[in-house]
């Protein structure tokens, strides 16, 4: 249950937000509902939310990786809920996402991808745990810039995955719009099994 009421409505930044998000969305997202008791942080999260979504030099997968394993190890369920949500729509593989808790123990990671999570288990450790090493290891496979990007994104989710947390958000059932239903027989299928 959420610790600030979600139900309120300040005016034309609450209405301008509930539109926007809905429309991209799908529904109106909890944390913008919270940030909306203060204009100015309501402000400052979109703004570097619109920056954030710009950041591109690192493919969609290790984005992924780097952002929900900071969310797990918060506990953060609406990030998790969320970021499956998202980079499911990236193109990122299922199979990735839902093995990202338990990742050490998982097969589906390439060894950059288990850098990535060790890297995203180190810088949100208190205090963070990042070595030389585990630096080195990523610098062996990406650009400085990539680095430096990855750094950036696992930063900003410790600071979404917190907020959120404590703020009492939970899952608003973003990951289950991603789940396809079972196909239904298409009519050849059935004409055909019928004729045998």
């Amino acid at each position: 249950m959420a610790r600030i009421p979600l139900d309120h409505d300040r005016g034309l930044s609450v209405r301008a937000l509930r539109a926007l998000s809905r429309r991209r969305f799908g529904k109106v997202i909890d944390p913008g509902l919270v940030a909306a008791h203060h204009p100015g942080v309501l402000n400052t999260m979109y703004l570097t939310e619109m920056g954030a979504a710009r950041w591109r030099k690192t493919d969609a997968t290790l984005q992924a990786l780097a952002v929900m394993r900071t969310a797990a190890v918060i506990g953060c369920s609406w990030c998790m809920d969320f970021g499956y949500w998202e980079y499911h729509h990236r193109g990122v593989d299922p199979a990735k996402l839902r093995a990202v808790p338990d990742w050490q123990a998982s097969t589906v990671f390439s060894p950059l991808e288990r850098a990535v999570l060790e890297y995203a288990d180190a810088m949100t450790a208190t205090p963070p745990a990042v070595t030389d090493e585990l630096v080195d290891r990523l610098r062996g496979e990406l650009t400085d810039a990539q680095v430096v990007e990855l750094t950036a994104l696992i930063a900003l989710e410790n600071q979404r995955s917190r907020t959120n947390a404590a703020m009492g958000l939970t899952s608003q059932g973003f990951k289950d719009q991603c789940e396809l239903p079972a196909a239904a027989p298409s009519t050849e299928a059935v004409g055909a099994a019928r004729e045998q």
